[in-house]
């Protein structure tokens, strides 16, 4: 099928399904107005709030869908020429025993009682900025992702929230400057929701968007924020200076002091366009990367956790579908190679959306490393057009190398249809994308493209996935693992809710997968079964999988040093066994263990992850791995070891030590990462990093490197 009659097949189905839809007018809510600034301390105290708009219709969504909520929950609106502020009541006959323990900023808050509030800021139900909050005042901001299916939490905003405990519940406030969002200017209506999470009784409420089909990013089944004023943004520029202070010393090299200082600025172009600059930026306060053990022949993609990349970061996705086989445009290969931080020299964005048409682009210089990289000058501009009600179109182009290659650029188009109103309340999507690349050293096919067909909602989640790489295809600024390749994903997962024997929910999954290469060979498959998952009404899951495998290796492959499986057809069977305890105590933790066939022989794979919070500012976390690996051409046994300590005195004052140690490097680090939010806009790091490792021909212990980084960052905002 071509791109063409794919897009008109989805066509088909928007036209034959739109009559269907059941949409009622959403509920609004009207924000009140009060030009005097409210003191933020938790209480909702202030007279301001008398004339604030309120919400107290929560209805229940999970575990009972469209009942009355247990407790009553009430959020007032207020706004002013400059801030919206949010007054939170959450009730709670037993406040003692809610569930709450984060006092970090950005901590996961998924497994504790919070409230959440999203803002679509363009009333397109396309986009949405998220907020949460504890009653212990750990604040959680993010961006919706993947069409609000998920959230990108790597984001953050300037925000400020105070908390306070009572003896029928909890309270809040919340100050959210407008200059932390772009939104539309002159729209005096947004889109709008709100959710309480009740943690111990696993219960989730909303505002709107009453269905267990939906998330609450999905900002389409919103509700409206009206009476909003005309927001005065100021001349809307931001600066923010950096000075870095780095001592670092390795066993070949003595220690050296380096003191550097950034600039970062920020310019409102218009209420919905920003531009940033950057000049010599250091990332040195970002937490290192968790190890990981790789059995597989393909590379391991690790997230982007730098925040100048993360700014306006949703704008650049690209394609519906693509997973794991591919991520058309990754920052990370911007300023790091192969690990490696790279001198970012100069960079600078824009993004924006002016009516139906969102863009973004991005430029950026990276310094010459001798014997490594040459110096390098890379960029990539991305624009998506809303058509549909929930559909959009785009292209992606990018040009430049991180290796310095000559001739470098990728370009291609994407088509998303999106229904979250199909066959009336039902989700569905699909989509078709396209790349194509070139390079001086790069010769044949240089073309990837697919599609994916989605039904993914509660009870059933349907897809199918395809995609075609060919053997040339190797974006300079992409990920893509294994090239020269089709694919073919097939997945079905039932998960009635029995509302008896104590189960929560069933989640039956099946899946297949299969590559080949573009001469239809095939080259490896997977088939993935739980005819045994469940979760129960306390939250604790349990699962039993079946994993028939096969790999079709054309040449040997060194799984680990010294084990080397010759090239053949394999096939064999896997299998595990996994236990989750629910997250709402204050020891859980999970437990999985695969065992089976692997290669002709057998290898099991046993993971132990455990968490423990003795107060609400010290959490304990630990992870443990070993693969057990018995082959007809050598045995192996891998370990991986993590220890992470978080002091959190409060939401702007944190102390984490993250230690890691494999027996593959057979390597030992610290990552120790101390955080003070002095001011709104003023932050002090100090990051203190140490490796050893212990070679097997050695006794002891050696000695690798140390570094201490001290930074400053204060901005200044007009």
């Amino acid at each position: 099928m071509s791109h063409r009659l794919f897009i008109l097949f989805l066509l088909g189905i928007h036209i034959c399904t739109a009559g269907l839809s059941q949409s009622a007018d959403p509920p609004t809510v009207h924000a009140g107005f009060h030009d005097q600034a409210i003191q933020i301390n938790g209480i909702l105290d202030d007279d301001a709030w008398d004339v604030a708009g309120m919400i107290s219709s929560f209805r229940m969504v999970e575990p009972h869908e469209n009942s009355d909520p247990s407790f009553l929950t009430e959020v007032r609106i207020i706004a002013d020429a400059k801030n919206l502020y949010l007054g939170i009541k959450c009730f709670d006959p037993d406040p003692d025993k809610m569930v709450v323990f984060s006092k970090a900023r950005d901590s996961e808050l998924d497994d504790e009682d919070y409230v959440k509030f999203v803002f679509d800021t363009y009333g397109d139900g396309r986009s949405a900025y998220i907020f949460a909050i504890n009653a212990y005042g750990a604040r959680y901001d993010a961006l919706a992702s993947n069409r609000g299916e998920s959230e990108d939490q790597s984001w953050d905003a300037i925000w400020e929230a105070k908390t306070k405990l009572l003896s029928d519940g909890w309270s809040a406030e919340i100050r959210i400057p407008v200059n932390s969002l772009t939104f539309r200017k002159g729209l005096n209506v947004w889109g709008f929701n709100v959710e309480r999470r009740i943690q111990r009784l696993i219960e989730v409420n909303r505002w709107t968007a009453i269905s267990l089909d939906y998330q609450l990013a999905q900002t389409i089944h919103a509700g409206h924020l009206s009476n909003l004023p005309d927001f005065n943004l100021g001349i809307g520029l931001v600066a923010k200076g950096s000075t870095i202070l780095d001592w670092n010393q390795s066993a070949d090299l003595a220690g050296k002091v380096k003191w550097d200082n950034s600039l970062d600025l920020t310019q409102r172009i218009t209420p919905d366009i920003t531009a940033q600059l950057t000049v010599n930026t250091d990332f040195a306060e970002t937490e290192v990367d968790t190890r990981r053990t790789n059995l597989t022949r393909f590379s391991l993609m690790f997230p982007e956790k730098r925040q100048f990349f993360l700014e306006g970061s949703d704008i650049y996705d690209f394609g519906f579908g693509l997973g794991h086989t591919l991520l058309a445009f990754q920052s990370r290969k911007i300023g790091l190679v192969e690990g490696q931080a790279v001198p970012l020299q100069l960079g600078g964005k824009v993004n924006g959306k002016l009516g139906n048409t969102q863009f973004g682009g991005l430029v950026a210089r990276t310094g010459l490393v001798e014997d490594i990289v040459p110096a390098s000058t890379m960029g990539v501009i991305r624009l998506k057009q809303n058509i549909l009600k929930e559909s959009n179109i785009g292209m992606i182009g990018m040009i430049g190398d991180p290796m310095g290659r000559s001739g470098s650029w990728t370009a291609g188009m994407d088509f998303t249809y999106q229904n979250s109103e199909f066959m009336g309340d039902k989700n569905f999507i699909a989509g078709v994308w396209g790349l194509m690349t070139d390079r001086a050293d790069l010769e044949g096919d240089r073309t990837g493209f697919g599609f994916k067909i989605d039904y993914p909602n509660d009870l059933l989640d349907i897809s199918f996935t395809y995609h075609r790489l060919g053997e040339s295809f190797d974006p300079s600024l992409g990920f893509i693992p294994r090239k020269g390749v089709s694919y073919y994903r097939l997945g079905a997962d039932y998960m009635p809710r029995p509302e008896k024997w104590n189960i929560r929910k069933f989640i039956f999954e099946s899946s297949f997968s299969l590559y080949t290469d573009l001469e239809n060979q095939w080259e490896s498959y997977s088939i993935f079964t739980a005819p045994v998952h469940f979760a129960l009404e306390s939250g604790d899951r349990f699962e039993f999988n079946i994993a028939p495998k096969g790999e079709y290796l054309k040449q040997p492959f060194e799984i680990i040093d010294g084990v080397n499986i010759p090239d053949g057809a394999y096939h064999w069977n896997r299998y595990r066994v996994e236990f989750e305890a629910a997250s709402k105590r204050k020891i859980y933790g999970q437990a999985s263990w695969w065992f089976g066939g692997f290669y002709g022989g057998s290898l099991h794979q046993i993971e132990i992850e455990m968490s423990w919070r003795p107060f609400s500012f010290l959490i304990f976390e630990a992870g443990f791995e070993r693969n057990i690996g018995a082959l007809p051409y050598g045995d192996f046994v891998q370990d991986l070891y993590g220890i992470r300590l978080q002091l959190n005195m409060s939401s702007n004052l944190n102390l984490s030590s993250f230690v890691q140690y494999d027996t593959e490097s057979l390597s030992f680090g610290t990552n120790n990462r101390f955080r003070w939010t002095f001011a709104p806009r003023g932050d002090l790091f100090i990051v203190y990093n140490h490796n050893m490792a212990k070679p097997i021909e050695e006794r002891f212990w050696l000695y690798q490197s140390n570094q201490l980084i001290v930074k400053l960052v204060y901005g200044i905002g007009m």
